[in-house]
C-alpha cells in the first residue's frame, strides 16, 4: 500500500494512495510490453525504522518520529543523481490493532513532508499491514508484500516504472536484504550501528547472499554513488 502526504481537496501530492499489495505484481511487472524497459528509472528502496528514522518499536505518533543522523544528506545525494527514493516497510502494528491505516497514513505523510522540506523528497512509501498471526482477522494472512517477500518492491516497480536490475535495497535487517535480492535488485546493503556487527546482533535472519554491509545510510549512499562512477 502507498501513503501520500495529507493535502487540501483538489491539491496534487505527486503520490497516490492505493490498495495493498497484490499477489500478481510480479506477473504484471514481467508482462510489460516490448521496449518498456528502455524507459524504466532506477531507484533506491529503503526500509523505514532503523534506516531512515529511529526504531522506537511500534511507532504510533508523529511525536516519536526522529530522523537518523546522515539520512537527509544521504537522500539528497541519491536524489541529485536521479534515483527515485521508495520506502518499503512492514507495519504489523496495523494488524495488531495498535493503530489504524488512517493513522499510519498520517504518520507517513508527516515523514514525507519532513524529508521533502529538507530537500530529500521521497517518491512513495509502500507498506504491508499484514501479519500471519494478526489478532485482527482482516489483516491475518500469509501475503506477498510482507518482507522478506519481494511483493512491495515488485509492485512499486510495476506501478512506478522502475528498473529493478539498476536499483538498490537498503535496510537494517536480513529481511530487507532478502526482499531486495528476491525482487532482482542490482544489490542490497545491510546497515547498522557497526558496519561489521555480527549477524546475531541484527534483527531478522542473515541473508544467504550479502555483498555489502556498512555503518549507516550515508555510508550506503556513498557506496552506491561510488559504484556508479
Amino acid at each position: 500500500m502507498i501513503t501520500a502526504p495529507q493535502r487540501k481537496p483538489g491539491e496534487s501530492s505527486g503520490l497516490e494512495t492505493q490498495t495493498s499489495g497484490r499477489d500478481d505484481s510480479e506477473r504484471q511487472f514481467r508482462a510489460a510490453g516490448p521496449g518498456f524497459e528502455k524507459s524504466l528509472r532506477r531507484a533506491v528502496f529503503l526500509d523505514r525504522d532503523g534506516t531512515l528514522i529511529e526504531d522506537v518499536g511500534y511507532l504510533d505518533t508523529v511525536e516519536n518520529v526522529r530522523i537518523l543522523p546522515g539520512a537527509v544528506d544521504a537522500l539528497r545525494r541519491l536524489c541529485r543523481e536521479g534515483y527515485m527514493l521508495v520506502v518499503v516497510t512492514n507495519q504489523s502494528a496495523v494488524a495488531r490493532g495498535l493503530l489504524s491505516e488512517e493513522e499510519l497514513s498520517g504518520i507517513h505523510g508527516f515523514i514525507v513532508r519532513e524529508f521533502g522540506e529538507k530537500g530529500a523528497p521521497l517518491s512513495a512509501i509502500y507498506y504491508c499491514p499484514h501479519h500471519p498471526q494478526a489478532p485482527k482477522a482482516e489483516y491475518r494472512k500469509d501475503c506477498e508484500c510482507r518482507k522478506p517477500a519481494p511483493g512491495l518492491l515488485l509492485r512499486s516497480a510495476s506501478e512506478m516504472g522502475i528498473d529493478l536490475s539498476r536499483s538498490w535495497m537498503i535496510g537494517d535487517s536480513g529481511r530487507d536484504v532478502e526482499a531486495g535480492l528476491r525482487a532482482g535488485c542490482r544489490a542490497a546493503i545491510l546497515i547498522g550501528p557497526s558496519g561489521d556487527a555480527p549477524p546475531s546482533k541484527r534483527r531478522g535472519s542473515e541473508p544467504q547472499t550479502l555483498e555489502h554491509r556498512v555503518a549507516d545510510l550515508l555510508a550506503a549512499a556513498k557506496l552506491i554513488l561510488g559504484a556508479d562512477s
